[in-house]
Formats: structure tokens, C-alpha cells, sequence
């Protein structure tokens, strides 16, 4: 019994409450600072005071762990002594303990309400010798390098480590002063003999020395990095106060505006790169200088141009249709190829958008046409007038070296519509001109080739930029000045003019409207008769569109206008007779047929920019010397037609009972009249050779047939062009009978259904055919 007791003495002599540490180790002759609010940990500590102030301190395994067991702790720790104690008013306390020795967890003698542990105080035997002399040597000068790379070990650390004669104390103060992990440290802590202890420690030493070799080159680096920097925040610094007194201040600000517009524009990634590029540069140059104005202007027209921004299509074909025709009367091509282009365009979007080319007499509305098409299908509409455009400069823009260099009219134009996608209509293409600054039609060569304009370059842009989307209509009078490889490039859709029934629709449902709301007039005040729109359109204008009509229309509106100022209250009525009275006396003479049989006078069907009209050529056979007299201002086409006409003829004398050798007796003269107004083509080709032969057979003509073709040598008739508007004239003029070429039939296609059943047409392949319709016998004459 007495034995136990004594064992149960020395145990209790050699335990001590046990407070677990939290990523740190506490080494012997080591004085450190502790924090402690564990409630475990705070009755220890109040033990450990009641007692000898002495108390075990041991590392946790994983400082995570907020309340560790028994194997969450090391098994060796250090014996330490509490020097001062202090609560705090969150209480927490706060301690100071002086590390005295080593010693081994035995056994946990209790766990509540604190840890109460048995423990065996350990401590090297091991003599001083020559090895543990040298590997203490190693370790103090490995620590002198590692004290000389870490600045935060004060100096006279190395004084005192350098004087420590015992091993132990040597790597226990060391060990204490370096940045270590707690493993590492507990490593040390467990190295019992001196020889094992200076070793971890120096292989700790140098591998922490080369660590701090590449932190401070790092450091270094960063460090001068940081200098720069400083330097030019500095040096800006400098610079902003100096812009500031020279009135300079603002740029930063508007570089800042720049980078945030360029970066919300979603720019294609060549623009973009371009975009920032010139930003830089802006930012090195003064604000105020030339260069920077050139390039502030080249960035604001980057940045305004609709690289992405469409229009929405109104695919939906019907609602197209019923506005074209709303806007327009006739014109049944053009509304057809556009309804054919976005039938395609709703199928499919891989197809390139057409270049249309409106070509035809003024005033026939190709122009206004460009616009109902925008307005039709939800587009941006863009107008370029191309009329005495002389300079390729014009189109493709100027370099940025020039001064006042400027984009061309195309990116300008699409700059300032705001879609990629817009109607562009290029009006008067035919009126190009060129001189010693370059040739816009070449220029226009790229902007009208679908195969080409997806990268349309323009000088100033110095980028490519995508015109594969727009819709191009250009427009023309006439297509013999245009250049023939532009021409190729473009869908020609002939406009011809207006028949007599057209104009009188269009100007019923579209121009009376429009020009009565102009003038403050109502269908009360006013009425014109369709009998007087049609003498208006016949006696007072010659034109294949309508704006000479528009204008006599306003006339009239004018001053039935200032009756009602006047004080008339009573509708003005304009019929055919009183129509002189709103527009004087008429201007044009109406072609009418001369209802007789006649020798020497065949009626002719022409074709102008007015429309069609009939043509009365005249033949005199008087004595002379067989000269052939043309006269009535003719161009050399026709001359040439009336001298095969007589070529003919002379193969024709014995058929006929010619007088023999009429062509040297006798002069020849043809006219045509209206003598001051020109007159071309080889339409005429057949009329002269029929009037030729009525003249020289002294046989007369029916005045109530009209005919055109054009003749060969062999009298073979070959077809012309223009029937639908010659037609229309042989109906207005009274003609019962007209003869055409064999080829010609299909042509008939265009002309009205009404028209047709009023005429009989005769279709012929050689003179012959025409001679046997025309030439009146003596038995028909007779009867």
C-alpha cells in the first residue's frame, strides 16, 4: 500500500495541466506572448497558477481544430513557465511564458475539465565533440546569410547566437527566430541528440536561404518595376499641371471616351485593332495640334459607321406589292424584279443583292421609284446625285495626307444613314464626266459588282468595308454614255414612258390629289374632266413622263386658286372647251391620219422620248438628173435606209412598169416633215421603199395603214424596236391596219388587250408581203 502510494506521488510530481497550441511551437529559452480563450485552456492556465506556475505546451496537429482530443496533439512538447498573466475585458487571457525544457506526453491523466498530463522530461547526454563544433560553426554562418537576406531579423540576434557556446540552446534560439512551418519546427523540437538537431536545422537553413535568394530577386524586380512606374506617375503628373497652365487639360478624358465607345461599338476585329491604334496616337500628340484634329476626325467616322446595324426586311411579299403599286402606277418590271429579289431573299439569305439599272426618258418616275422601294420593304433610303460628278476623289474619298481629306460620297452616305443595309440610289449615272483628277465610273466599278463591293476600299477609310447588303438602283436616260464594263455590272430595266391611258391614271390617282392638297384646293372647288386631261395630254405636252403635265396641272390649280380668293364659291368646272382659257393656246399639233388614198405618202410609226408618234413620208418625183434629195433634218442611219429603199426599188422597175431609166431622168426628193425636229434609225426602212414604189408606179397608198421595220437590199424586213409605244400611237392617230416585221409578234405581248382589238395587224417578212397590203390595185380603185 505504502508503494502505491509513492508511485501515485511521483506521478502526480511529474504531470502538468496541458494547454494545446495553435500554429506555433514553443521551443526552450524562448520567451513568447500567448493569447488564450478556450475554456479547457483557461482552467489549465488557473491550475498551473495555483501550482508552480509551470505548464506543459504542446502543438495541435491541424490548428483548425477548435476543440482537440488526445490524438489531435503532439506527443512532445516544452515544460514553460508562466511569467505574467492578464485578462482581458472579452475574456480572453493573455499570457508571457519562458520555454525552460523538453518533455514527452506519457499519458493524459484527464481531459476535463483540462488536460492533465504525465510527463517524462527529455534532454540530450551527448557530449560536446568536433563534429557537433563544426556543424555548430555551419549552422551559425548558414543563419549570418540567412539573417543578411531577411531584413527582419534584427542584427543583434547574430551577436548573441554567435557567443552560445551549447549546442542545444544554439538551435533552439535559431529555430525560434526563423519563418518555419509547424511541422518543421516540431521536427526540431523532437530532435533529441545535438547531432540530429544542428542537422535538420541546417538543411532547414539552406533551403530557406535560397528561398529568400529568389524572394528578394523578385522583390528587386518588382521593386524597380515600382520605381518606374512612380517615375512616369510622377513625370504624368508633371505633365497634366504643365497642360493645365497651357490650356492643354481634357485629353486623358477624351482618350477615356474613345477606348469606351470603341469597346461598346462591337467593331470587327481589323476596325477595332485600327480604332485603338489611332487612339494611341492621339494620346502621344498634343491636343491642339493639326495631327490630332485629323486624327479626332478619322476615329468620330470609324465610329459612326454602321458596321452591324441593319434594317429589318418587310418580307411579306403582298404587303410590298400593294405599296409599290400604291406609290406608283405601271412600271410593272421593276416592281416585279424586286418582289422576285426579296421572294428569293425570304428563302434564302446567301443571295447577293441586285444592282438595278432604271433607264428611260426624263419624268417617268425612276427617281421617286427608288424611294417606294425603301418605303416598301422597311429600308434606309439614300439619294447620290452623280450628274457632272468629275472626280474620283468623289467616290473612293482622299488619302489622310491630304489636308481636308474627307471620306467619299458612298461612306459618307452610309455614315450618315446609320444602317448597312439601305436603298441606295445612284441618280444620273449616265452623266458622269472625267477629266485630269480621275474617272468616277471606274471608281464605281467596285461599288457595283456584287462580286467585289463586300470589301469596298475607300482611301480615307484605309479598311474594308462591306456594300454587299445595300440594294443599288441607278438611274439613266439615256445608256451610250455609260462605260461598258459599268454597264455590264448592272440589271438594265427599260422604263419606255407612259401610254396616253397611264398618264391619265396617274394623274387621277396620284398627281391631281397631291397637287389640289399643294395649293389649298378641294374636289368642291375644282373638277377636270377626263375628256380635258386627255386633250391637255395630247395638245399641250410632248413628253414620255409627267412633269411638263404636272406643271400645266398646277397652272391651272393656280389660278382657279385665285378665283376662289377672288371670291368665287361656285365649283370651276374645265372641260375641253375652256381649257384654253386655264393654258392659252395648245403648243403641239396632234398626229392625225389623213383618211384618203394618196401616191407618195405612206404613213410611218416612230419612236421618241416622248412616246410613239406616226410619221407621214413624202416622195416627189420631178425631172433631173437622178439625184436623191432627202430632207427633214435626218440622221445618217435614215439617210442610209432611204438609199437602200432606192437600191430596192431599181430591182422592182419591170414589176411595176417603172419609167426605164427613172434614176437618171428624174430627181428624187423625200421629206419627212416636222423638218426641225431630228429623226434616226432604220425604223423607217420599209415606209420609204413603199413610198418610193406608190410614187414611181404613180399607185396610191391607204392613209389608214401605218407600218416600220427596217429593210435590206434583198427587201428581206427585219424587226425594230419601241412597238408598244408605235402601236399606241397608230391607235391614237386612227389607223385601222398595221404592218410589222414577222419577229415583232412577240412584242404585242406588252400592249393593252383594248388596243389590240382595234387593230389589224399584218406581220410580213420581205417587201413583197408589204407591197401586196399596201399598193391600192386599179379593180380596188375602181370599186
Amino acid at each position: 500500500m505504502a508503494e502505491e502510494s509513492k508511485k501515485e506521488e511521483v506521478k502526480n510530481k511529474n504531470s502538468r495541466p496541458l494547454l494545446p497550441l495553435r500554429g506555433v511551437v514553443v521551443f526552450p529559452n524562448m520567451m513568447l506572448p500567448l493569447l488564450v480563450g478556450r475554456d479547457k485552456s483557461i482552467k489549465a492556465l488557473e491550475e498551473a497558477m495555483v501550482e508552480d506556475k509551470e505548464i506543459i505546451l504542446a502543438a495541435q496537429h491541424d490548428e483548425t481544430i477548435e476543440e482537440p482530443v488526445t490524438g489531435d496533439i503532439y506527443s512532445l512538447g516544452t515544460i514553460s513557465e508562466i511569467k505574467q498573466l492578464m485578462r482581458l475585458p472579452d475574456g480572453t487571457i493573455k499570457i508571457l511564458v519562458e520555454g525552460l525544457r523538453r518533455a514527452k506526453i506519457e499519458d493524459f491523466l484527464q481531459e476535463d475539465p483540462y488536460f492533465k498530463v504525465a510527463i517524462t522530461e527529455v534532454e540530450s547526454d551527448e557530449e560536446k565533440n568536433t563534429e557537433i563544433e563544426a556543424l555548430m560553426r555551419s549552422v551559425i554562418n548558414k543563419f549570418e546569410k540567412y539573417v543578411k537576406l531577411n531584413k527582419q531579423i534584427p542584427s543583434e540576434t547574430m551577436m548573441t547566437i554567435a557567443n552560445l557556446e551549447d549546442p542545444g540552446r544554439l538551435v533552439d534560439i535559431i529555430t525560434s527566430h526563423m519563418s518555419l512551418k509547424v511541422r518543421q519546427e516540431q521536427e526540431v523540437l523532437e530532435a533529441i541528440s545535438y547531432r540530429k538537431r544542428l542537422e535538420k536545422l541546417y538543411n532547414f537553413l539552406e533551403k530557406e536561404v535560397e528561398i529568400l535568394k529568389v524572394k528578394n530577386k523578385i522583390n528587386n524586380e518588382v521593386k524597380k518595376q515600382v520605381e518606374k512606374r512612380q517615375k512616369e506617375y510622377y513625370l504624368k503628373e508633371q505633365m497634366k499641371v504643365i497642360k493645365k497652365e497651357l490650356g492643354e487639360d481634357g485629353g486623358n478624358q477624351e482618350i477615356k471616351e474613345y477606348k469606351e465607345r470603341i469597346e461598346e461599338a462591337d467593331l470587327p476585329e481589323e476596325v477595332e485593332e485600327k480604332a485603338l491604334e489611332e487612339v494611341d496616337r492621339l494620346k502621344k500628340m498634343p491636343s491642339r495640334a493639326n495631327e490630332a484634329v485629323v486624327v479626332r476626325n478619322y476615329l468620330d467616322c470609324i465610329l459612326d459607321l454602321p458596321w452591324n446595324d441593319y434594317s429589318e426586311d418587310r418580307l411579306i411579299i403582298d404587303q410590298v406589292e400593294e405599296k409599290l403599286n400604291q406609290d406608283h402606277y405601271g412600271l410593272s418590271d421593276v416592281k416585279e424584279r424586286i418582289l422576285e429579289y426579296l421572294a428569293v431573299r425570304k428563302l434564302s439569305d446567301q443571295m447577293k443583292t441586285p444592282i438595278l439599272c432604271l433607264f428611260g426618258p426624263p419624268g417617268v418616275g425612276k427617281t421617286s421609284l427608288g424611294r417606294s422601294i425603301a418605303d416598301a420593304i422597311g429600308r434606309e433610303f439614300v439619294r447620290l446625285s452623280l450628274g457632272g460628278l468629275r472626280d474620283e476623289a468623289e467616290i473612293r474619298g482622299h488619302r489622310r495626307t491630304y489636308v481636308g481629306a474627307r471620306p467619299g460620297r458612298i461612306i459618307n452616305a452610309m455614315r450618315d444613314t446609320g444602317t448597312k443595309n439601305p436603298v441606295f440610289l445612284l441618280d444620273e449615272i449616265d452623266k458622269i464626266n472625267r477629266d485630269f483628277r480621275g474617272d468616277p465610273a471606274s471608281a464605281l466599278l467596285e461599288v457595283l459588282d456584287p462580286e467585289q463591293n463586300s470589301e469596298f476600299s475607300d482611301h480615307y477609310l484605309e479598311l474594308s468595308f462591306d456594300l454587299s447588303d445595300v440594294i443599288f438602283i441607278t438611274t439613266a436616260n439615256v445608256t451610250d454614255t455609260i462605260p461598258p464594263p459599268l454597264l455590264d455590272r448592272m440589271e438594265v430595266i427599260n422604263i419606255s414612258g407612259y401610254t396616253e391611258e397611264d398618264k391619265v391614271k396617274i394623274v387621277q390617282q396620284h398627281l391631281l390629289p397631291e397637287i389640289l392638297q399643294d395649293h389649298g384646293l378641294t374636289e368642291e372647288q375644282i373638277n377636270i374632266s377626263e375628256n380635258a386631261l386627255r386633250k391637255l395630254i395630247r395638245r399641250y405636252t410632248r413628253e414620255a413622263g409627267v412633269r411638263t403635265l404636272e406643271r400645266k396641272l398646277a397652272a391651272i390649280c393656280r389660278k382657279v386658286a385665285k378665283e376662289v380668293v377672288d371670291g368665287k364659291d361656285k365649283l370651276s368646272r374645265v372641260t375641253v372647251r375652256n381649257l384654253k382659257k386655264y393654258l392659252g393656246i395648245p403648243k403641239y399639233k396632234y398626229g392625225r391620219i389623213e383618211d384618203e388614198q394618196r401616191v407618195g405618202v405612206v404613213t410611218g410609226l416612230a419612236w421618241t422620248q416622248a412616246g410613239g408618234d406616226i410619221l407621214n413620208i413624202e416622195i416627189s418625183i420631178i425631172p433631173g438628173e437622178g439625184e436623191l434629195i432627202l430632207t427633214g433634218k435626218l440622221g445618217d442611219v435614215m439617210k442610209e435606209s432611204a438609199q437602200i429603199a432606192m437600191s430596192y426599188v431599181r430591182t422592182k422597175t419591170e414589176e411595176f412598169d417603172f419609167i426605164e431609166g427613172f434614176y437618171k431622168k428624174y430627181d428624187i426628193h423625200v421629206h419627212i416633215p416636222e423638218g426641225a425636229i431630228p429623226k434616226d434609225g432604220p425604223s423607217a426602212g420599209i415606209t420609204l421603199a413603199t413610198a418610193l414604189v406608190s410614187a414611181l408606179s404613180n399607185k396610191p397608198v391607204s392613209g389608214r395603214v401605218a407600218m416600220s421595220g427596217e429593210i435590206t437590199l434583198r427587201g428581206r424586213v427585219l424587226p425594230v424596236g419601241g412597238i408598244k409605244s408605235k402601236v399606241l400611237a397608230a391607235h391614237r392617230a386612227g389607223n385601222d391596219k398595221v404592218i410589222l416585221c414577222n419577229e415583232n409578234k412577240k412584242d404585242l405581248e406588252e400592249v393593252p388587250d383594248n388596243i389590240k382589238r382595234d387593230l389589224e395587224f399584218v406581220f410580213v417578212e420581205d417587201m413583197d408581203q408589204v407591197l401586196e397590203e399596201v399598193i391600192i390595185k386599179e379593180d380596188e380603185n375602181e370599186g
